[in-house]
Formats: structure tokens, sequence, C-alpha cells
């Protein structure tokens, strides 16, 4: 893991096309403001999480329809 430390304000960037700008810390809270293209998903990561618990379960239901229909 990349550890960086950046002040309000700075920002880093990934892969060329994506920034992560910090605007703010209050306590043990930051806020980010994250800059990508509409085509990048950009989630906090117990929504991410939330969503591929989801896929699976919808892919895992496919799987169980496809089976008995045969």
């Amino acid at each position: 893991m990349l550890i960086l430390t950046r002040r309000v304000g700075e920002s880093v960037v990934i892969g060329g096309d994506v920034s992560v700008t910090v605007l703010g810390v209050k306590g043990n809270q930051a806020r980010l403001g994250v800059n990508a293209p509409r085509d990048v998903a950009v989630h906090r990561e117990e929504i991410h999480e939330r969503i591929k618990r989801e896929q699976a379960a919808v892919e895992a239901e496919r799987r169980h329809t496809l089976g008995t229909e045969h």
C-alpha cells in the first residue's frame, strides 16, 4: 500500500485521469473530492462491497435458474 501525506487543497493523481483532492479535515475525518471520467465507478468502500454482494447474489440466482431449466 502506498501511503501519502497531503494537505487541504492538495491532490493525488491515479492512472492519469483520476484525481483525489483533500477538501478538508475535521478530527479523524477527511473530506475528499474525486474527479474521474464518467465510465470510472467511484464508491465508498462499504458501497462497493454491497454492490459486489448484490452482483454475486444475482449471478448465483441466474446460475440456479439456468441449472433448473434443463
